[in-house]
């Protein structure tokens, strides 16, 4: 097509014979085959580190003692170290010359800080959350108004699926930058708390005895830290008890309560105490003779 549109032919195997041995483009030499040799090495590079990463996850990982948490850290940094060293190899393939990489970043970085200030944040929180590990897959977390668990972490967000069975999609750098509550973080333990008001009237020294009891007597309920059952004071219709208990995991906290609050309710309504309800005096006043009188009466005509 070139020929018809009258391109003469010693122009135009000059320019074909300058395609294939290479563009130059300052200091750096772009050949297709270099490029070909490059596209071919980081698929390689992806493909390797995918198998490794299925290696790690189906195989050597789970025969190890490390948490779920820990394991998923691990398979993700090997996931991100292997793209890196396939990236690196495919510059090397290029013929990209390493000396000049300081200049290629320092181009980049003006994009990246007016355009993808907030990828680069979130992927480096993201790193940070898998060396770190405030958070780790399988947490219970509380972050604003959601609550849920976490069930990955990937490069610039981490997904909570919360109790509704619904997903939250929270960035990296919002993990880092606020404040997380954690039930999960050391351990799985967690304290219930459990509030009762009875009449007032009643036997303080039994109603504490009978919330122990009902803490003892649950399965669940840890015997080491021990039950305590506090008497927090008098309310303006009622006296204010607080049982305090500990459970081994997270995952009964609900259920856990639920139950301590039936048996408190059947052994208090057994022993004949009493649960009150708030009280209201209703005052009503009689109107005087003088405020019921008609305008004009006792009046001569």
């Amino acid at each position: 097509m070139l020929l018809l549109y009258g391109v003469p032919p010693t122009k135009l195997i000059l320019w074909t014979q300058s395609l294939f041995s290479g563009i130059t483009i300052g200091g750096f030499t772009l050949a297709p085959g270099n490029f070909l040799v490059a596209l071919l090495v980081i698929i390689a590079g992806l493909i390797a580190t995918n198998i490794v990463r299925r290696w790690l996850t189906r195989t050597v990982l789970p025969n190890t003692r490390l948490e779920f948490g820990a394991r998923s850290s691990i398979a993700a940094g090997t996931t991100y170290l292997g793209v890196g060293v396939a990236i690196l190899l495919a510059l090397a393939a290029l013929g990209l010359n390493f000396t000049n990489l300081a200049l290629v970043v320092g181009a980049l970085s003006l994009g990246i800080g007016f355009g993808l200030r907030t990828v680069v944040e979130n992927f480096v929180a993201g790193l940070v959350l898998l060396i770190e590990r405030p958070i780790k897959v399988g947490d219970w977390i509380i972050i604003g108004q959601h609550e849920g668990t976490v069930r990955r972490i990937s490069v610039r967000s981490t997904e909570i699926e919360t109790f509704d069975r619904a997903s939250v999609i929270v960035p990296n750098a919002e993990l880092i930058s606020t404040s997380v509550t954690n039930w999960t973080h050391k351990n799985r333990m967690a304290r219930e708390r459990i509030i009762v008001s009875v009449a007032q009237g009643s036997d303080t020294r039994q109603v504490a005895q009978m919330l122990l009891q009902c803490a003892r007597d649950h399965p669940k309920v840890l015997r080491a830290p021990p039950p305590l059952a506090l008497f927090m004071g008098f309310g303006d219709w009622s006296l204010n008890f607080e049982l305090r208990c500990f459970i081994g995991d997270t995952d009964d906290f609900v259920t856990v309560r639920s139950e301590l609050y039936f048996a408190l309710e059947q052994s208090l309504r057994e022993a004949g105490v009493s649960i009150p309800f708030p009280q209201r005096d209703l005052h009503l006043s009689r109107p005087g003779r003088a405020d019921r009188a008609h305008p004009g009466e006792g009046e001569s005509g």
